[in-house]
């Protein structure tokens, strides 16, 4: 059985069709952790809070809790599947400034489990 791909700890370099799934506060101001990263580093645009920019693609999690969370990483998880040709690697989404455990976030990502261009961190 071949072992499924897992989002690198630090992310630094992304091929073409990669993208870097962070993150963010719904204003989009990308002053920290993941998101300073996707912005100096992956395209993330200053201001945008949610969705594809550059090779980024933002999903809130500063704006209450994990209840407020899910529907943004349903919209992610969607989008993904309309979008064969990239591969999203997912970073620890929330579990950084936004304060969230990994077994308060990794189970919002479920459905994400059986989409092959859909790549978790490691025990999500």
């Amino acid at each position: 059985m071949e072992e499924k791909r897992t989002t690198p700890e630090h992310i630094t370099s992304l091929q073409p069709n990669e993208i870097f799934v962070f993150g963010s506060n719904l204003r989009g101001m990308h002053g920290g952790g993941a998101a300073y990263v996707a912005y100096r580093h992956f395209g993330a645009i200053m201001g945008q809070g949610v969705g594809l920019q550059g090779q980024s693609y933002a999903i809130p999690t500063m704006q209450g809790g994990i209840d407020t969370i899910r529907p943004y990483v349903g919209e992610f998880i969607d989008f993904a599947k309309q979008h064969q040709n990239l591969t999203f690697l997912v970073t620890r989404i929330g579990c950084g400034i936004a304060g969230f455990t990994d077994e308060e976030i990794s189970p919002l990502f479920e459905k994400a489990h059986n989409i092959s261009n859909i790549v978790l961190p490691l025990g999500w």
